[in-house]
């Protein structure tokens, strides 16, 4: 991810006009915009009609939302307590979209964005708010799903844990290369486009991934290696991709290339090794395929060791080129921290952890536990979850490949019944099936991890509905800048 200017140029501000083409009949009296006067149904709008908006929240993209005669609008740019006039570029039966021309009434959270492609690259979504604003607004976004997704006016929502220091905190990127005016690029395509927008010096990577993604790229483009070329289909070099261990100080560089035939590779690897001295791994990631998948199946060492170590509190990873792991390690404590007050263990209760990828949570919760089993449906997470667990010492943790859904109704049949599950699924929310293989198992307390409010606070409508109670949601801002919003939400049982 990446930051950027403002969405809107400074020509849409009052007092200043687009460059235009000189036209030889200049209109005899100024053309004016269309106005939303006189219209008193929103649904009477048309597309350039200006109005007037005052902006009550952050919507989940990061954009300002505020109602037009009851209709909700969503305006790019804009701040919750602003007062912003807009043109109207996008009407539906549901919702006005609009563009800023004017902000009326500024609000004192607005800042300047310190990253020069600020709303180009679209990483980044609202470092034009100040990082107070940003976490107020964020927690606004949450009660807001409660509210209109689970009918919960009054759900107890702890402040949000936010950075000391939100800024530098990626520990990897994985940034498409192409060619512009001035060589070899590395960046993030623009939104909406295939316009690829170079984020040298990115404000939310650590400084580390930064150097190293610019001195990989220097290198590349000095032994004119070729960077792929979608349309034509030729060249070499897609992707570079960098992990940098917070804790261990060790480097990855993986590039992802079209083809497993790398010219000058000697000369290559001599040339990253001179560049970045602390190197500790140089792999190629063989990707043949037109696809929006960044990987493929083929990964070579070409240098050094097949994975760094890092660590999670007093856990160690090994991470090979394709191995998840979380992109900012310190507010991951946080969170992991706050799965473990949830889950109240005692060292007596067994635990389910669904959907637990590399297992790293139910690895967390291991110590404190009798038993945790995890479930994943991704056979190579499975394997990876078993790998840590015993890297670590963890003998009272084990991982199953398959469906939550299905593994979880089979074992309490056998009389496996968890006190507590734990789920992080991803951001379409919980299976159906498992809420209802949830609901029938009933655990005194079911912990739900979740980086989407909207599917959240469904999802527990679902299970307030079969007999759960929420104890408290915690928001926790693991992604600074970024409209992205984590929560770990307690729901006990009624009766338990």
């Amino acid at each position: 991810m990446s930051d950027n200017k403002p969405r809107y140029n400074t020509s849409r501000f009052p007092g200043k006009t687009r460059d235009s083409k000189p036209n030889s009949k200049p209109p005899s009296r100024p053309v004016s915009k269309p106005s939303a006067a006189g219209r008193e149904q929103a649904d009477q709008l048309r597309t350039g009609d200006r109005i007037v908006v005052t902006v009550k929240r952050l919507g989940i993209n990061g954009e300002g939302v505020g109602y037009y005669r009851r209709k909700a609008v969503f305006i790019e740019g804009a701040i919750p307590g602003e007062v912003v006039k807009a043109e109207v570029t996008k009407l539906s039966d549901k919702f006005i979209s609009a563009a800023i021309k004017e902000i009326e009434k500024r609000s004192p959270y607005r800042v300047d964005a310190p990253c020069p492609v600020f709303g180009i690259c679209g990483g980044c979504q609202i470092q034009h708010l100040s990082y107070e604003g940003q976490l107020a607004g964020k927690e606004d976004m949450v009660r807001e799903a409660f509210s209109r997704y689970a009918g919960l006016q009054d759900v107890r929502i702890k402040p949000m844990l936010g950075m000391e220091h939100p800024w530098n905190y990626r520990n990897k990127a994985q940034l498409q290369l192409g060619m512009a005016q001035e060589g070899v690029i590395a960046g993030l395509y623009a939104a909406d486009s295939h316009k690829l927008i170079d984020i040298t010096g990115c404000p939310i990577q650590h400084p580390k991934i930064n150097e190293a993604v610019d001195r990989t790229r220097n290198v590349l483009q000095q032994l004119q290696i070729p960077v792929y070329r979608e349309k034509s289909n030729q060249g070499l070099v897609r992707t570079i991709v960098v992990r940098w261990g917070f804790q261990s100080e060790q480097l990855q560089v993986t590039l992802v290339t079209a083809s497993d035939k790398l010219p000058r590779q000697a000369e290559l690897i001599k040339a990253l090794r001179l560049a970045m001295p602390d190197l500790t791994s140089i792999a190629m990631n063989v990707n043949p395929k037109n696809t929006s998948l960044v990987f493929g199946n083929k990964t070579v060492i070409l240098w050094g060791e097949d994975s760094i170590r890092e660590s999670l509190g007093d856990l160690e990873f090994t991470l090979s080129p394709r191995a998840f792991f979380q992109l900012n390690p310190i507010q991951t404590v946080k969170l992991y921290e706050t799965v473990r007050a949830a889950a109240g263990l005692t060292g007596r209760e067994t635990v389910v952890d669904a959907y637990c990828g590399t297992g790293t949570i139910g690895l967390w919760l291991a110590p404190y536990a009798s038993e945790v089993r995890g479930i994943e449906s991704i056979p190579e997470a499975v394997e990876d979850a078993k790998a840590n667990a015993a890297r670590n010492g963890r003998g009272n943790a084990s991982f199953y490949a398959g469906y939550a859904e299905e593994l979880l109704p089979r074992w309490v049949k056998s009389g496996f019944a968890p006190d507590v599950i734990v789920a992080d699924p991803p951001r379409t929310g919980l299976d159906p099936r498992f809420l209802e293989a949830v609901l029938r198992t009933k655990p005194k307390r079911f912990i739900y991890v979740s980086c989407n409010p909207s599917t959240l606070a469904k999802d527990c409508k679902v299970l307030l509905d079969g007999g759960y109670t929420i104890d408290w949601v915690q928001p926790v801002d693991m992604f600074p800048q970024t409209s992205h919003v984590e929560c770990v939400v307690l729901l006990q049982w009624k009766n338990g």
